[in-house]
């Protein structure tokens, strides 16, 4: 049997700080690599518009860097335990290497593919670096998983993630590439219509995109990120997300170049505003940690005493939060952001997780999922847990009657309207005084041009609270 080695790629499309790539090329051996999307037959979920637009772009960056490494990249569709193993043997590879992905579905389809090619007399060697402590990794002292964020933060942070892994060198020698698709093939972009021009115009998917925006962030909002993350008229977030969901840059990667950057800066506000973003990293950990306990968490409540809670169907109300015209301007403009470049503020999505839940009373299911098809970072973990966070429904959940006020919010966050003005244009010649407010204060200036408020607050608030009693008085009384 020949010595060639397949990689198959996954949640990994990068080259840099990429364990199995690098244990492919250090072996000497010319290298085959292969992605297959995902397949259905696992329970594997589908990816949404806005994640399929960026999948096919990054394959296409990861097939270019590959190249430079003396390797192709084949793409297949189907069965992943099939498709490995016919290109395993049509390439003569002996080793096959992966990199984990800790989704539920996507462990099956790991041990079918290991199955598959043991068949064959062939082993698939796994190796880490999606995450920085994978589910099960951090414990309290009785050996449990934490239920509560703050103990698995101090627990998670003491541990130093290993120094990230260069870009490796080129294979010797270039692997007899067997026939493929061609990406176009996979039908991942939008046709008819096109509605990403937005996205296109918004984003650089890919590793080179992923190691700009890291530059970025460190260059120019590090060093207020404590204060910055919550104005959503800055550019204050790392904006990380979809590179980090696609694996086109890792985590660790992250970690090292945030802390290295504090500590050259040398000040107690350097060090506590990395630390702060940090703990973004560790929250990513936690959810992931949550899903291997309950892999069913974008569809059953992990409280299950939401299961009785009086959820409305209101589609027109849900149609005017997708939309973004519920006539609170912070929630709307949240809204249109995301339609227009497939991501939110993060300030933002817990404000419009937070009214589509309590002031309309619809189930988190349906921002899960509107969020799923319309987010380029939409990751299972993450945004189920986040969903269910807002909800109460979720271990260390925000609790239910932490109700939002949008108005209160957007003038403590978006205080000059600046954030609204971008998104609402017609909103453009509202004062100051007025920007936040739904049509009551000088309805005129925006008449037919920007929608009343489809709810009252203090009513909504107020039949919120009245629902979350409900449940409460029945868990009490069983």
């Amino acid at each position: 049997m020949a010595k060639n080695t397949l990689i198959w790629f996954r949640r990994d499309l990068r080259t840099r700080d990429h364990a199995a790539l690098s244990s492919a090329l250090q072996s000497g051996d010319a290298v085959n690599a292969l992605y297959v999307p995902e397949a259905p037959a696992y329970g594997q979920r589908m990816p949404g518009g806005a994640s399929r637009w960026w999948l096919h772009h990054s394959l296409a960056a990861l097939g270019d860097s590959l190249k430079s490494l003396n390797i192709d990249l084949t793409l297949r569709q189907g069965d992943p335990s099939a498709a490995v193993v016919a290109l395993a043997e049509e390439a003569g590879a002996a080793r096959v290497v992966c990199s984990r992905v800790y989704e539920p579905a996507e462990r099956q389809v790991e041990e079918s593919v290991a199955a598959a090619l043991a068949r064959t007399g062939r082993t698939l060697e796994v190796f880490e670096g999606s995450l920085l402590q994978p589910p099960g990794a951090v414990l309290n002292k009785e050996g449990d998983p934490y239920r509560v964020f703050s103990p698995y933060w101090k627990a998670w942070r003491t541990a130093v993630p290993p120094s990230p892994l260069p870009r490796p060198k080129p294979a010797a020698a270039q692997a007899k590439t067997p026939a493929g698709e061609r990406l176009e093939d996979l039908r991942l972009l939008p046709t008819a219509p096109d509605w990403a021009a937005g996205l296109r115009a918004t984003w650089q998917p890919g590793e080179a995109g992923a190691q700009a925006e890291l530059r970025r962030f460190i260059d120019t909002v590090l060093g207020d990120y404590e204060h910055a993350r919550n104005i959503p008229g800055r550019a204050g977030t790392s904006r990380l997300s979809a590179h980090l969901h696609f694996g086109e840059i890792s985590p660790s990667q992250i970690w090292h170049s945030v802390h290295a950057a504090a500590e050259l800066q040398g000040s107690g506000k350097a060090v506590d505003d990395a630390w702060a973003f940090i703990r973004e990293l560790c929250w990513r950990d936690f959810n992931h940690d949550l899903l291997a306990r309950y892999p069913d968490i974008a569809e059953r409540n992990i409280g299950t005493r939401f299961d009785q809670f009086p959820w409305e169907e209101n589609p027109e109300a849900l149609a005017a939060w997708q939309q973004g015209r519920t006539g609170y301007p912070i929630v709307d403009a949240g809204m249109r952001e995301l339609w227009t470049t497939g991501w939110m503020h993060n300030r933002v999505r817990m404000i419009v997780a937070s009214f589509l839940i309590k002031h309309l009373l619809l189930h988190w299911r349906h921002g899960e999922a509107w969020f799923w098809d319309t987010l380029v970072d939409a990751d299972l973990a993450n945004n189920a847990a986040n969903w269910q966070w807002v909800a109460g429904s979720g271990v260390d959940a925000a609790p239910y009657f932490r109700i939002f006020n949008p108005i209160l919010q957007g003038e403590r966050f978006d205080p000059k309207g600046d954030y609204v003005r971008k998104w609402l244009p017609e909103r453009g010649d509202v004062p100051i005084r007025d920007i936040h407010k739904p049509n009551v204060v000088a309805a005129t200036l925006f008449e037919d041009a920007y929608p009343d408020a489809i709810v009252e607050h203090k009513a909504a608030r107020r039949r919120a609270l009245d629902a979350f009693g409900q449940i409460k008085a029945e868990a009490a009384s069983a």
